[in-house]
């Protein structure tokens, strides 16, 4: 009996019980994709080794303080993040055994007091409420001009023997009543009922709420504790004196046909751009954005013989002849462009039909999309894409894109293209849309070979001027247009991308000589930072104006997150800067990469609007803290790397480069610290939306469990110094770097090779 308490209370043992847990969870989510989620509930999740796991590890914890007497030491935050993983699973297991969820279907009119429960089983079973639930009316609200849900919102009357309550249930807005939550979980096709999914979880939500506060507090407390690991770790920097480090700044088509392509007068093409359009979602935006995501979807550059997108698009509207024999639109694939014979990196539409006029993908196209999506190989995805840029050109060559005519008075705000049924216009207005553009586009060819502009420009303006003077509930002022083109134009994302991988590459390499004692600092150093915080301005200016643009926080798509995450590294940089130069030159070429990535062709930089879950503002703190906490890792990361680098030149033992090495050390430790907290705050944030979205704190979605799995890795390597081992330098250095590879299976792994409900994000 002794030896087992004393191997339970050891930390090799918690490093046991931990790793083991990783392996369970990370096999979940692969076992979910190939075998389906009740497999994975069965096989793992709700598994009697993995609660047995689960206990054992509170048992390690409270034996481990015992033995190392951290309860007599009062370290609270160390105290209350333990204790509160322990609260947390206590009320997850309450609400395991405890609590039933079920789905309650309405039409407008009617009323009920049962709810359907799905057993584990399959099977479904129908319960009493201790009340009835009654639908008054169900609204779904649609983003304007466009099929996408805004919101859809339920308003019911629940009556029971004591009270009679109105109440207004819609997407993040929950109806807390007896015990009971309910939540708009869907709705009928004829927009004329309404689904609600209902939850009775009272003791397990407050245990799992409790569970929460107790734990951010301790995370807080472990950070400004005086006694705690990271106040240690700054004392220790503190006493050693490294020397500062120096930074410097440094650093295939017809030319006749082109020719004719590229005389669109880039003034008026500005002018154009400056146009109010409205996107397939209902986004309101200045052409000059549209004309941008067209361009990158059909040539998958920003750029085509020499035109911009505005010119580009005004051009092949204005002369879709032309444009159809020009190679513009992007194929990759050789085998594709070879077995079609199409040229490569650029086809032209002509060239998708045969000598008889059928469309070359035709029939595979037909296979394709008779196949199961699951099913579909990379050359059949290939095969979509292509179909998809050449279904845009074709709309846009018909005109049948670009929504610029508002219909006056409609409810549903929808704009039209000049190519659509305009029949719904009326009077005046209707002899308006149907003959204006066709005016406009022959003012414009006219203007291609006069070069007189005047005329161009005057029919524009009057498209201009039918738009602020019929458009309703919809923003198109000047200002809010002028903005997106402006931050189109300075593209300060591409500025600061460059900026930072100048900055670092340049930084880190000086930065290594001054290490080497080949080089002394000097005044550049204040330069290099002055530089660098420019640079990092523009980035925020850039979020914030994406802000303003959108109407949303600028991190609810992968381009989004990438450019925030590096935001969060730069400004992890800088907390070091003025102590450890290397550090930040590090954190200033790592945020160069993440924008270099985020400018790569299959980030979508485009802005879009959001599904009705997205609008919490539980989403905001989620997302940001746990995209912070990633730059912090990815930070540690590169310290990593660099320590590993110079422990294995052989010269630790002693000198200048033991010093660096030591010092960047515990910086790393530090900040492994500050992005585990970020980390874990976040991650349990997510969990407070989810309840509060759809009734339910955790899913076992891969997302979740794989950011929980990052939690655990990163807490293993913050607390491998409890091994005493020899080679402990050498191995958190080491474990620092292998760590940020959860980081990436979470970011992108989870995303590109599994699946879940993160994928609307």
């Amino acid at each position: 009996m002794k030896k087992l308490l004393k191997k339970l209370s050891s930390f090799k043992t918690s490093l046991v019980l931990l790793a083991a847990l990783i392996i369970m969870l990370a096999g979940a989510t692969f076992i979910e994709k190939y075998y389906g989620t009740e497999a994975a509930r069965r096989l793992v999740y709700h598994s009697p080794v993995l609660f047995t796991i689960l206990i054992l590890n509170a048992a390690n914890f409270f034996m481990l303080a015992w033995k190392s007497g951290h309860f007599k030491s009062r370290r609270l935050g160390m105290i209350l993040t333990h204790l509160s993983f322990v609260i947390i699973m206590a009320g997850a297991a309450v609400t395991h055994f405890f609590s039933f969820e079920g789905i309650i279907h309405l039409r407008e009119g009617d009323g009920t007091d049962r709810m359907v429960i799905r057993g584990k089983d399959g099977k479904t079973e129908t319960r009493d409420l201790p009340f009835s639930v009654y639908l008054d009316d169900f609204i779904l609200k649609r983003y304007p001009g466009s099929g996408s849900p805004s919101s859809y919102e339920s308003f019911v009357t629940i009556t029971s023997e004591t009270e009679e309550v109105k109440a207004h249930i819609f997407m993040n807005n929950v109806l807390d009543i007896q015990g009971y939550r309910l939540y708009q979980a869907s709705f009928d096709q004829d927009e004329m009922g309404s689904i609600l999914s209902v939850s009775h979880d009272s003791c397990g939500r407050a245990i799992t709420y409790a569970g929460y506060l107790t734990l951010f507090i301790g995370l807080i407390l472990s950070l400004t504790d005086r006694n705690g690991r990271f106040r240690r770790l700054y004392r220790k920097l503190g006493a050693i004196k490294a020397a500062p480090l120096m930074l410097v700044l440094a650093l295939g088509i017809p030319s006749n046909t082109a020719e004719a392509a590229g005389r669109i007068d880039s003034r008026h093409a500005e002018e154009f751009g400056r146009l109010a359009v409205q996107s397939a979602d209902g986004r309101m935006m200045p052409v000059n954005t549209f004309s941008s995501e067209i361009m990158r979807k059909i040539c998958k550059e920003d750029e085509i013989i020499g035109l911009d997108p505005d010119r580009f698009l005004l051009s092949l509207m204005a002369d879709p002849g032309l444009w159809s024999g020009i190679p513009c639109i992007s194929v990759r694939n050789d085998e594709l462009a070879g077995r079609y014979g199409l040229d490569v990196p650029y086809s032209s539409y002509q060239q998708m039909f045969d000598t008889s006029g059928n469309y070359k993908l035709r029939n595979e196209l037909e296979a394709i999309y008779r196949k199961d999506p699951s099913e579909r190989t990379k050359r059949d995805k290939d095969v979509l894409k292509l179909d998809e840029r050449v279904n845009i050109f074709n709309m846009l060559a018909s005109r049948r894109l670009l929504r610029i005519f508002p219909l006056p008075e409609d409810t549903a705000c929808r704009w039209y293209a000049p190519g659509d049924d305009l029949g719904a216009f009326v009077g005046k207005d209707s002899m308006f849309v149907s003959r204006i553009f066709d005016w406009y586009l022959e003012e414009v060819s006219s203007a291609v070979v006069s070069g007189d502009w005047e005329q161009a420009d005057k029919v524009l303006g009057m498209i201009d001027t039918y738009q602020q003077a019929k458009a309703t509930g919809v923003d198109i002022s000047e200002k809010k247009m002028e903005t997106e083109v402006l931050y189109n134009r300075l593209n300060p994302f591409h500025i600061c991308r460059i900026s930072y991988l100048v900055l670092g590459f340049i930084s880190l390499l000086l930065s290594l000589l001054a290490v080497s004692g080949h080089l002394r600092t000097g005044r550049m150093k204040n330069i290099i930072i002055c530089l660098a915080a420019t640079a990092f301005a523009i980035h925020m200016a850039g979020m914030g104006t994406r802000w303003y643009i959108a109407g949303h926080a600028p991190w609810t798509n992968s381009y989004e997150t990438m450019v925030y995450i590096s935001w969060a590294t730069i400004a992890a940089g800088f907390l070091s800067a003025r102590r450890n130069m290397l550090v930040f030159s590090l954190a200033v070429l790592f945020g160069g990469v993440i924008l270099f990535v985020s400018g790569m062709s299959w980030m979508d930089p485009q802005i879009t609007t959001l599904v009705p879950v997205l609008k919490s503002p539980w989403l905001m703190f989620h997302v940001a803290t746990i995209t912070a906490a990633y730059g912090f890792f990815g930070l540690s990361c590169l310290m990593g790397v660099v320590n590993l680098i110079f422990m294995s030149a052989g010269r630790t033992k002693s000198g200048k480069l033991m010093q660096y090495v030591n010092e960047t050390t515990i910086l790393n430790e530090m900040s492994l610290w500050v992005g585990l907290v970020l980390l874990t705050i976040g991650t349990f944030i997510g969990a407070v939306w989810a309840n509060e979205s759809w009734g339910r704190y955790w899913g076992w979605d891969p997302k979740e469990t794989w950011a929980l799995i990052t939690v655990i890795v990163y807490t293993v390597v913050t607390h491998i110094h409890l091994l005493k081992s020899r080679s402990s330098l050498w191995l958190f250095n080491l474990l620092s770097v292998i760590a940020f590879l959860a980081v990436m299976m979470t970011f992108f792994g989870v995303t590109y090779l599994l699946s879940g409900m993160h994928s609307y994000a």
